[in-house]
Order: structure tokens, then C-alpha cells, then sequence
């Protein structure tokens, strides 16, 4: 099945146009997972802001099947 990740800021929604193909539910939200932890180290990097970036995952109808806030991407000790 073919899932996009589109991304939310906020109001702003960036959408990804092409999507990606995925034999499983888990397979697209580890992808998601991945890729949130990428955009996160980079924007941590250039010093940015983390501030509420959400990837909406989406089937082909457009339905959001699962919302990833990126900060739930990051872990800490305790």
C-alpha cells in the first residue's frame, strides 16, 4: 500500500506529492519514525527550533491513518 508523509506546522501543511510503498502499517511508521529523527537532528544542528512539526500519515484515499509528533521521536534518560 502507498502511504505519504505529509508534515504539519501548526496551520502550515507541507505535502509529500509522491509517497512511498509499504507492506505494512508498522513498516510506514518506522519509516515516519526514522525520517522525524532525521529532520529533527538537522534542524538541532542549525540551532532551530523544535516546535510542533507532525508528520500525518496518510493512505491513498487521503485518510490520515496516524499522526507522528516529531518530539515523541526523541528519547531521555530518566
Amino acid at each position: 500500500m502507498r502511504y505519504y508523509f505529509h508534515v504539519r506546522r501548526h496551520s502550515e501543511l507541507q505535502r509529500d506529492p509522491e509517497g512511498a510503498e509499504f507492506e505494512t502499517l508498522e513498516d510506514a511508521c518506522n519509516e515516519a519514525l526514522c525520517a522525524a529523527r532525521e529532520i529533527l537532528a538537522e534542524k538541532m544542528i542549525r540551532g532551530e527550533v523544535i516546535d510542533g512539526e507532525v508528520f500525518e500519515l496518510t493512505n491513498e484515499a487521503g485518510e490520515i491513518i496516524r499522526t507522528i509528533p516529531f518530539r515523541e521521536t526523541v528519547r531521555f534518560d530518566e
